[in-house]
């Protein structure tokens, strides 16, 4: 072991404090100074590979006394390039002569700095104008100075590479397609990438002061599913992502994702990515929306609605069909006002018909046979969990009926809590469906059937007025049938030829007595009431021509001239009430099923059971 002197003391005490409190450029400054210092050599270097490995450029260069800026050269042809293949050389003299690019210099000493691996990263030389004899001393100290610039090249080149590591993981996270957000146990955001950034409608300032949890909407079905996924978490569970509502942080508008976390090692913080799903989430709406239009159309389908039934020739029908054909160019909201069975369903239905959202939906709503506690989810729609039985979510008649037409029949029917609603919808053309807090735009025109008479409604406070203005923009009136008395040999013939083929029956149309009779009858059910009769007379008829006797027509057959239209009005619940009965006896009370009451008067059970209780119909015993 060589043995070390005081003066050899004093240049290791110089190397530690010169580069004790010094870091990358000042280390390698301080180091080569006081390596000049401690050896009496006037210059010195430590350089490191350029980007070529024929090439170098200087950390620290002291020459004269100072030091010069960044120096680069090319090693052919200087003694640095042995130095760099890896050996120790010492030229004590002669360097011009050996090297004549190095004009000036006479002697040079240096050695390669290596890596922990034993790779060269570059060199420290010492040169002169003056001979550098081989002294013991000079070599000693030379390499400590040398091992000191090889572990802080090392050193520089490792954080040289964390740098680029650092940089290039940063890249990959910013710019990777996939969210991906840092965040803590309350799930205050610490890191969020591009996609996620515009995923969530943020800004990178906006990130530190973000509560991911403050972005899930406050609604039942969006709680439950975030309760979820914490849950999944917990478990480590989460494999196949959860399925989450957010509302964007800039505009609100909703976006569904698909999400993952996980705890890092620590437990402190989440490690959380998602992908944007909100096409296929709104694609998979509008999926159900078509599969739930398809089903009530279908239904409409069975249940043989015809937009030709519209028949005859009157005064009072072409008066109302002039009518129905102006407002149908229009979006104008349309009140259809008349008596049971006088065909307010067929003008809707001709209405839209003639309109230009003919290819879009005619949803229809019987307020009537509602339970007042179920309209509200009907016209709008529920979510799931909004109240009890709301397993799954409901889309309603609104959304149904979007770019079409909404018919509310017996509008008059519906609870003044729901009137107040859909007097909103009316008017800002936008809902939200039971238990939601997401308003959905609408794009609907809203006609409406009654046989009440609604100013008086509103007079007896059974009606909003405001709402019966909305809804009464273009009032029509439906004629009772006993103003189209002309009518009745048209819509006679349209029956037969409607009911015949079915009951297998070949009809060639009524008798003239018949046709007399049918024509003095006051008629307080309307056309529904002739449907009746023309279908029972079919069933009993036994040859070709029908014959409808006195007793066939319910009441006394009186002279429609001899009737006063209020009387009619008065007798039209009690003659209405005596028919149901009547139909009901015939059934042995059945309601339901094919051969039941609700199918022989063509309604629906529900709005039969409707008009029992209104009516005070009940079965004996």
């Amino acid at each position: 072991m060589h043995p070390v002197d005081s003066s050899e003391f004093s240049v290791l005490k110089a190397v530690v404090e010169g580069t004790a409190q010094a870091t990358g450029g000042d280390f390698m400054r301080s180091l080569v100074r006081n390596l000049c210092q401690a050896t009496g050599v006037a210059n010195g270097f430590v350089a490191e590979f350029a980007e070529a490995k024929t090439r170098v450029r200087s950390l620290a260069f002291w020459m004269d006394g100072d030091f010069l800026d960044r120096q680069e050269w090319d090693l052919p042809g200087t003694p640095c390039e042995e130095v760099l293949r890896g050996n120790f050389c010492h030229y004590p003299s002669g360097v011009s002569q050996l090297f004549p690019h190095e004009q000036g210099v006479e002697s040079y000493l240096g050695v390669p700095l290596r890596d922990g691996a034993g790779e060269v990263l570059g060199h420290l030389a010492l040169f002169d104008r003056q001979p550098m004899p081989e002294r013991d001393n000079l070599f000693y100290v030379f390499k400590i100075f040398a091992s000191r610039a090889a572990a802080e090249l090392n050193r520089l080149r490792i954080e040289q590479q964390l740098r680029l590591s650092e940089q290039r993981f940063r890249e990959l996270f910013d710019e990777a397609p996939i969210a991906y957000v840092h965040e803590d146990k309350d799930t205050r955001f610490l890191q969020a990438n591009q996609a996620a950034l515009r995923i969530l409608g943020l800004t990178a300032e906006q990130v530190p002061s973000t509560q991911g949890i403050s972005l899930v909407p406050n609604t039942p079905a969006a709680q439950a599913r975030l309760r979820e996924a914490f849950a999944s978490v917990e478990k480590g569970t989460d494999s196949a992502g959860v399925v989450l509502e957010l509302r964007r942080k800039d505009d609100g508008r909703p976006v569904w994702i698909r999400w993952w976390s996980k705890t890092d090692p620590s437990g402190r913080f989440l490690r959380t990515m998602f992908i944007d799903i909100t096409a296929q989430i709104l694609m998979e709406q509008e999926q159900a929306k078509l599969q739930e239009q398809n089903r009530y159309l279908q239904e409409e389908i069975k249940a043989e609605h015809n937009f030709e039934e519209i028949v005859g020739r009157s005064p009072a029908l072409r008066s109302l069909l002039n009518q129905v054909q102006r407002v149908a160019q229009t979006d104008a909201s349309v009140l259809i006002q008349g008596e049971s069975g006088t065909g307010k369903e067929l003008v809707a239905r001709a209405i839209h018909s003639a309109s230009k959202r003919k290819q879009r939906p005619l949803i229809k709503v019987n307020c009537a046979a509602l339970p007042a506690s179920l309209i509200e989810s009907e016209l709008f729609g529920h979510e799931k969990g909004a109240f009890t039985g709301a397993i799954n979510k409901r889309i309603g008649r609104f959304e149904l009926a979007e770019g079409g037409t909404l018919f509310l029949d017996e509008v008059g029917e519906i609870p003044l809590e729901v009137q107040v609603k859909l007097l909103r919808v009316i008017q800002e053309r936008e809902f939200e469906r039971v238990g939601g807090q997401t308003p959905i735009k609408m794009d609907v025109r809203v006609i409406t059937a009654t046989n009440r008479d609604l100013l008086q409604e509103v007079a007896n406070k059974h009606f909003r007025e405001d709402l019966f203005y909305r809804l009464n923009v273009f009032p029509l009136a439906t004629p009772p049938l006993r103003e189209r008395l002309e009518d009745i040999p048209l819509l006679a013939d349209f029956l037969i030829g409607k009911f015949a083929p079915k009951l297998g029956k070949k009809i060639n149309g009524i008798g003239a007595e018949s046709m007399r009779r049918l024509q003095r009858y006051h008629w307080p059910g309307n056309i529904r009431e002739l449907e009746n009769i023309i279908e029972r007379a079919i069933i009993l008829a036994d040859g070709p021509w029908l014959e409808i006797g006195a007793e066939q027509l319910p009441g006394s057959v009186t002279d429609i001239s001899s009737v006063t239209l209020g009387n009619a009005a008065a007798s039209l619940d009690a003659v209405a009430r005596d028919h149901i009965l009547q139909v009901l006896e015939q059934t042995r009370w059945v309601i339901e099923g094919p051969h039941g009451a609700a199918q022989r008067l063509q309604i629906k059970p529900s709005t039969l059971r409707y008009r029992m209780r209104k009516l005070d119909i009940r079965k004996p015993g």
